[in-house]
C-alpha cells in the first residue's frame, strides 16, 4: 500500500513509521494531503542530494516551460498563490536577492551579540515561574522566548507579539478557515507594521526591508509582506517546539542530562543531537525534479514531485551509528535544518535560544519534573507538544 501522510500511524510514530518506510526503499511513491502522488524521500543521501542539487527546485515556476506541471499538491485547505511567493517558494537569482536582504540579521557576529539578551529574556521568564506550583511550560516559558528574540530583531511591537502567537495558533491548527484567518490578519498586520516603519524608522530588520522595498525594485510589497511574516513565524513557533521537545526528551533521559550538568559546555553538542532526533519539523518542502533522472534506484520524471523527510534522514544508520541511542556528545552532521541553498536561514539564532533556555530552565530548576505523559498534538510533519505540565521544585 502506497504511504500517505495522513496515515495514524506515521503521526503517531513518524521515526519508526518513515524508518521502516526507508529500509525498504529511500526513494518510493506515495500520496499527499490531497491524495495527489508524490515521492517520499527518506534515505540520508537521497535526502541531501534533493535538497542540495540544483535539479531539484522549490516552486513549480522554476521547472523549464517544456515540463508540465499538472496538479499542485496541497496543504489541506491551503490554495497555494504562486503570484505571491514566499522566500520559500523562490529559486535562483531571485532566491539569492532575497536570502541577501535578510541574511545581515543573522550574521554569526550579530548571533554572538544576541546572546545576553537571550539570557536575559530567559532569566526573566523564569523569574516569574513559581516553583511551589505547577507551571506550564510551553505557553510560560518555551513559547514567549523566541517570540520575544525574533520580534524584537524583526522590530514587532511588544504590545502586538500575543497576537502573533495568536496567529500561530491558527496557521498549525489544520483548521482550513482558521489557517485562511491567521495568514490574512498576519498579512494585514505586516502592512501596518510597514507603515509605522516608513514613518519611524529603527533599529530593526523590519526598516532595512522596508527601505529596500521603497528604494526600488529589490524588495516588492508582496515580498516584503511574505518575508516578515516567514520570519516571524518560522523565528518563533519551530523553535518553541524544539524547546519543549527537549525538555521532555532530557527528562526521560536523565543520565545524559547530568552529563550536561557536569559539563555545561556539552549544551551546543546536545542541541545538535535534540535537534536531530526531536525537531518539530519532520519533513520540508516539497521539491519538482526539472529533468528525468535516477535517484535512489528510481526513476524520477522531470515536473514530479518529491517530499523530503527529515526524521528518516536523520535516523539513518548509513550517516549514523546507533541512530536511536540518544548521545549529546554525538554533534552535528544531521539534516534538522536543511540543506543547501534552503538551509535555515534562522538556525543559528535557535540553537542558541534552545542552548541558554534549556541551560538555565535546567540550572535554575534541578528538581524539573512532568507531571504527567507528554501529549503530542496529532499532525502530520509536525512533533509537537499540546501542553508542557511541569514541577519545578522538590
Amino acid at each position: 500500500m502506497e504511504p500517505n501522510l495522513l496515515d495514524p500511524e506515521l503521526i503517531a510514530d513518524p521515526r519508526g513509521g518513515y524508518g521502516r518506510m526507508r529500509e525498504v526503499a529511500p526513494v518510493q511513491l506515495g500520496r499527499m494531503f490531497d491524495g495527489s502522488p508524490t515521492w517520499y524521500v527518506t534515505g540520508a543521501a537521497e535526502v541531501r542530494t534533493v535538497l542540495g542539487d540544483p535539479r531539484f527546485v522549490n516552486s513549480v515556476l522554476s521547472l523549464p516551460a517544456t515540463v508540465d506541471r499538472g496538479s499542485m499538491p496541497l496543504v489541506p485547505g491551503v490554495e497555494k498563490d504562486l503570484s505571491n511567493p514566499t522566500i520559500l517558494d523562490t529559486d535562483g537569482a531571485d532566491h539569492t536577492r532575497l536570502r541577501k536582504l535578510v541574511s545581515r540579521a543573522f550574521t554569526a557576529q550579530r548571533m554572538a551579540d544576541m546572546r545576553p539578551r537571550i539570557a536575559a529574556i530567559a532569566g526573566e521568564l523564569l523569574d516569574g515561574l513559581d516553583p511551589t506550583r505547577p507551571v506550564e511550560l510551553l505557553d510560560s516559558f518555551a513559547y514567549p522566548l523566541p517570540i520575544t528574540v525574533i520580534c524584537e530583531l524583526v522590530g514587532v511591537p511588544e504590545d502586538d507579539r500575543p497576537a502573533w502567537r495568536a496567529y500561530s495558533r491558527d496557521l498549525v491548527s489544520m483548521d482550513p478557515e482558521r489557517i485562511q484567518k491567521g495568514s490574512a490578519a498576519m498579512t494585514a498586520h505586516v502592512h501596518d507594521l510597514a507603515g509605522r516603519r516608513r514613518a519611524e524608522p529603527a533599529d530593526d530588520l523590519l526598516t532595512v526591508l522596508v527601505q529596500a522595498h521603497d528604494d526600488g525594485d529589490r524588495l516588492t510589497e508582496r515580498e516584503l509582506t511574505t518575508m516578515v511574516v516567514a520570519l516571524v513565524f518560522a523565528g518563533h513557533e519551530t523553535t518553541a517546539n524544539l524547546i519543549a521537545n527537549s525538555v521532555v526528551a532530557l527528562l526521560g533521559r536523565p543520565e545524559q542530562l547530568d552529563r550536561l550538568r557536569r559539563d555545561p559546555g556539552a549544551w551546543p553538542g546536545a542541541v545538535h543531537e535534540l535537534m536531530r532526533l526531536w525537531s518539530p519539523a519532520q519533513f520540508v518542502q516539497m521539491r519538482y525534479a526539472t529533468e528525468d533522472l535516477e535517484l535512489g534506484g528510481r526513476r524520477i520524471r522531470a515536473g514530479e514531485s518529491l517530499l523530503p523527510i527529515l526524521v528518516a534522514a536523520n535516523s539513518d544508520p548509513r550517516e549514523h551509528p546507533d541512530p536511536e541511542r540518544f548521545d549529546v556528545t554525538r554533534g552535528p552532521g544531521h539534516l534538522g535544518f536543511g540543506h543547501g541553498p534552503h538551509y535555515c536561514l534562522g538556525a543559528a539564532l535557535a540553537r542558541q535560544e534552545a542552548e541558554v533556555a534549556l541551560a538555565a530552565l535546567f540550572e535554575r530548576f534541578p528538581a524539573l519534573a512532568l507531571t504527567g505523559e507528554p501529549e503530542w498534538a496529532p499532525i502530520p510533519g509536525m512533533l509537537r507538544l499540546t501542553e508542557l505540565p511541569v514541577q519545578l521544585g522538590a
